[in-house]
């Protein structure tokens, strides 16, 4: 038996922000980042509309990218506090996936941090509140899926929490919001979707129900990242949806060991002065997995139907899944994404040098590699790699150098 859970209501096209009028409650709790929703009206908006659905409305504010334990922590605190029945988070990846936390220990403050790590182990939410989220970028999904990823900043890890309790009620994905997003963020963004899009559709937890929505993402982040980043305002719309679609499939279908590795990598570098930041992680890292993963025959012939789909063109299996490993490496370059952690700047941007000291990589790549096969997005990966692959594919990873075996 599988399952297949969204939230109940998703609220989609420009102006759905509104729809925060028509919530029931008494209390709501809006939980926000660095200044963005404010800056551009849309977080006074959101406090409007709450309040003429009749709600007494609290702000939490200031959440970091990577949201750490600690935030999460004193987040949890806040609400326990004011005691709202809405949680409303509202921005990136980050303020949603740090109030989704909250929401676990507000309503079960004995709840450790290492409890809510226990993949799909939450007890029962919706005990004191239900959540909304509204997402103003394109990528994470979060607003539809049954994750959340919080930094463990003393351990230098990112961990997701996966579990269908923690997916969201309503979710908001008007356009709008993602209008504002500096260019940097659509690339990063829009490559972490199509990431989400083709592990979910080579993942072994694939399913009738999940690939219609992979592969239309796919098409459309195809058809349409590209143009967003370079200001089409048409094109930055219909990502949106993109990458919604993409997070229904990737979190009913789940992932694979890009994500495992992306997450394992962010913070491990800290100390050298930045983070690998995610997008740009899953965007260097993919084409490698596919190379990596393409070695099972189950996963070649969905990679090959992914680039038949996208018309890359090809006449064996091989040769498509080459076109399709060429057609991600060129996305990167035309987004200005590095192809190798070696490369990788502390600004992000391709560099002859990166942040990331050759010394201080090969130092720490086996702890990493332990920690990538322990990640909860290994499990459903088609190729299940030992220690020693995961090192070597890791390698790979920061050398940018070919995958053969």
């Amino acid at each position: 038996m599988a399952r297949f859970t969204l939230p109940r209501d998703l609220y989609h096209g420009k102006g759905s922000l509104e729809t925060l009028k028509t919530l029931k409650g008494k209390r709501a709790m809006v939980c926000v980042g660095g200044g963005s929703m404010k800056r551009f009206g849309f977080l006074d908006r959101a406090v409007e509309y709450l309040k003429e659905a009749g709600m007494e409305v609290e702000l939490f504010e200031g959440i970091e990218s990577d949201p750490s334990v600690e935030t999460v922590m004193r987040g949890a605190e806040a609400m326990q506090k004011f005691q709202p029945d809405w949680i409303v988070a509202m921005g990136g990846g980050s303020p949603i996936d740090a109030a989704k936390a909250m929401w676990i220990k507000y309503e079960y403050p004995e709840t450790t941090f290492e409890d809510m790590c226990k993949v799909f182990g939450l007890p029962t939410l919706r005990t004191k509140a239900h959540f909304c989220a509204i997402p103003s970028t394109s990528g994470t999904a979060t607003e539809v899926t049954a994750f959340s990823i919080i930094t463990d900043y003393e351990k230098g890890i990112k961990y997701p929490i996966a579990d269908f309790e923690i997916t969201p009620d309503v979710a908001i994905v008007d356009p709008d919001l993602a209008e504002t997003m500096p260019k940097k963020l659509v690339a990063h963004t829009g490559m972490d979707a199509l990431t989400h899009a083709i592990e979910a559709y080579v993942s072994t937890a694939n399913c009738d129900y999940t690939d219609p929505l992979a592969l239309h993402a796919i098409k459309m982040i195809q058809r349409d990242l590209i143009g967003s980043y370079a200001g089409d305002m048409e094109k930055r719309d219909n990502m949106h949806n993109a990458q919604c679609l993409a997070g229904m499939a990737f979190s009913n279908a789940l992932l694979g060991i890009v994500h495992s590795m992306a997450h394992k990598t962010g913070a491990a570098f800290a100390d050298c002065g930045a983070h690998i930041i995610h997008g740009a992680a899953n965007a260097m890292y993919l084409p490698k997995v596919i190379a990596f993963n393409a070695k099972d025959e189950t996963a070649a012939k969905r990679y090959a139907e992914i680039a038949d789909f996208m018309g890359l063109g090809g006449n064996t299996t091989e040769e498509k899944i080459q076109k399709l490993i060429e057609k991600v490496r060129s996305m990167n370059d035309e987004l200005n994404i590095p192809h190798c952690i070696k490369h990788y700047g502390a600004d992000s941007y391709p560099t002859e040098e990166g942040f990331v000291p050759e010394k201080v990589f090969l130092e720490r790549v086996h702890d990493i590699a332990v920690n990538a096969i322990a990640d909860a997005c290994t499990g459903s990966n088609p190729r299940q790699p030992s220690v020693e692959e995961m090192e070597k594919l890791l390698k790979c990873c920061y050398y940018d150098t070919e995958v053969d075996f």
